[in-house]
C-alpha cells in the first residue's frame, strides 16, 4: 500500500509517499511560501533533488502541484495518483475526542472544526489539507493521525490543572501534550532495545525547535511536558516553556502589552532566541558559546538544566527509569546537551559514555557505559512512518 502523508501548515506543507509495509520512502518534499510566491523542494530516488519556483496561491494549488510532481516530469515516482491507496494526515489537536487515529468522515470533520479553539494556528490548516485531498482524490480513504492521541493515557491527576474545575468541564482546559507520534515511535524502539520487556519505564526527550519530554510506562504515556498548547514545558526555539503567571501579568502591566502581544512574546520571541539574542537555531548558539558569547553559554546551560529537571521529576513519577532517550534535531545531534542533561544522573543508574556520546550516527544507538544499569539511547524519530503505518492498519481493518 502506498500512503500519501500530508502535514499542512498555514503557509507550507510537508509530504511523503511511503510504503509502510516495506518502509520504503519513494519521495519526500516541502511546499513553502504558499499564498506568497511558492517553492517546492522534492527529493526522490537515489538522493535526487528537485526545486521549483511555482506560484501557489492556495493550498489546493500546492497539493495539485505535489501530485503532478509525483506522477509527471523529472520528479516522477508513480504513474498515476490511482497508485496512491490512502492519505494520512497529521492533525495537531484531537482534544479528548480522539484517543487514536481515525478514518475521516463528515462527522469527524465537524468535530475537528469544533476543536479549532484548542489549536487555532494548526487545526484549520490540517482540516483544509484533508478537505482538499478528499476533493482531489475522491473515494480514497483519509486518516487523521493526532499529535495528542498518544498522551490520552495520562491519568486525570496528571493532566488536570489546579484551576476551578468548571474550566475543565466547560472548556476542556487541561494538559493534552504534543509530539505524540514521535514519543510513540521512540518508546517502541527503546522497549525493543532494552532487556526488560515488562513494566518498562522510559523517558523520551524529543528536542528540536519544539521540544517535549514524556514519561512512558509499559508503552503508555503517564505524563508529558507540553500542556493545553505547545508553549508549556521546556525552553524551545522561540517558545518560553514554563513561566509563572505572575511574571506574565507583571510584563503585561509594565510593558502595556495586551494578551495577543504577550502570546506573541511567549511563542515567537522567547526560548533560545530570547535568551541568546542570536538565533533560535541551537547550532548557531553553540558556535556563539565557543566564541565566548556569555548569553549563548547561558542559553545552553538553561536548556540542559530544564530538561534535566523534567527527567528527574519523571523518574520519580515512574518510580525509576530503565531507559532515557534523546530524539529530534537537537536530541539526535547535540552531544553537549546530552552530556549536560546526563551529568550527575549516575544515582539513577544512568551513566553516559563520552566516546559513544560524541560519535555521530544516523542509527539508533546506546550511549551509556557498559556498567550502567539504566540505558541511554539516541533514537532517530520517524513520525511519518507512524502516520503511514496507522493509516495502513486502519484502512486495512476497515475493508
Amino acid at each position: 500500500m502506498l500512503v500519501f502523508i500530508l502535514n499542512a501548515g498555514s503557509s507550507s506543507l510537508k509530504y511523503q509517499l511511503m510504503n509502510p509495509v516495506t518502509k520504503e520512502t519513494l519521495a519526500v518534499g516541502l511546499c513553502e511560501r504558499i499564498g506568497i510566491d511558492g517553492v517546492i523542494k522534492h527529493e526522490f530516488g537515489d538522493d535526487q533533488k528537485l526545486k521549483l519556483d511555482v506560484s501557489m496561491p492556495t493550498h489546493k494549488e500546492a497539493i495539485e502541484l505535489v501530485l503532478k510532481t509525483l506522477t509527471d516530469g523529472e520528479g516522477k515516482v508513480i504513474n498515476t495518483i490511482d497508485d496512491i491507496e490512502s492519505i494520512g494526515h497529521r492533525v495537531v489537536h484531537g482534544g479528548e475526542d480522539f484517543s487514536s487515529s481515525v478514518i475521516v468522515t463528515k462527522d469527524v470533520i465537524v468535530k475537528l472544526k469544533e476543536l479549532i479553539p484548542l489549536a487555532p494556528l494548526h487545526n484549520p490548516a490540517n482540516i483544509m489539507g484533508i478537505e482538499i485531498c478528499m476533493d482531489l482524490m475522491p473515494g480514497k480513504p483519509n486518516v487523521a493521525v493526532f499529535d495528542t492521541a498518544f498522551h490520552q493515557t495520562i491519568p486525570d491527576y496528571a493532566y488536570m490543572y489546579p484551576l476551578p474545575y468548571e474550566q475543565y468541564s466547560k472548556n476542556g482546559v487541561r494538559k493534552y501534550g504534543f509530539h505524540g507520534t514521535s514519543h510513540s515511535f521512540v518508546s517502541e524502539v527503546a522497549r525493543d532495545m532494552i532487556d526488560k520487556k515488562h513494566n518498562t519505564r522510559v523517558i523520551i526527550c524529543h528536542l528540536g525547535n519544539g521540544s517535549s519530554v514524556s514519561a512512558i510506562y509499559n508503552g503508555k504515556c503517564i505524563d508529558t511536558s507540553m500542556g493545553l498548547t505547545p508553549v508549556q514545558g521546556l525552553m524551545m526555539g522561540t517558545r518560553a516553556g514554563d513561566v509563572g503567571a505572575g511574571a506574565i501579568q507583571y510584563m503585561m502591566d509594565t510593558e502595556k502589552w495586551d494578551i495577543q502581544e504577550m502570546l506573541n512574546i511567549l511563542n515567537k520571541k522567547s526560548g533560545i532566541l530570547g535568551i541568546s539574542g542570536k538565533s533560535s537555531d541551537l547550532r548557531e548558539v553553540l558556535e556563539g558559546m565557543d566564541d565566548g558569547d556569555d548569553r549563548c553559554r547561558l542559553t545552553v546551560d538553561m536548556i540542559a538544566y530544564i530538561i534535566k529537571k523534567y527527567v528527574g521529576s519523571y523518574a520519580a513519577a515512574l518510580d525509576g527509569v530503565d531507559a532515557l532517550c534523546f530524539t529530534g534535531g537537537i536530541g539526535e545531534n547535540a552531544a553537549l546537551i546530552r552530556e549536560k542533561v546526563c551529568a550527575g544522573l549516575d544515582y539513577m543508574g544512568l551513566n553516559i559514555d563520552p566516546t559513544k556520546n560524541n560519535k555521530r550516527s544516523g542509527e539508533a544507538r546506546d550511549i551509556s557505559t557498559n556498567g550502567s544499569s539504566g540505558r541511554i539511547f539516541v533514537i532517530p524519530t520517524n513520525e511519518e512512518y507512524v502516520i503511514a503505518n496507522d493509516t495502513f492498519k486502519i484502512v486495512t481493518a476497515s475493508k
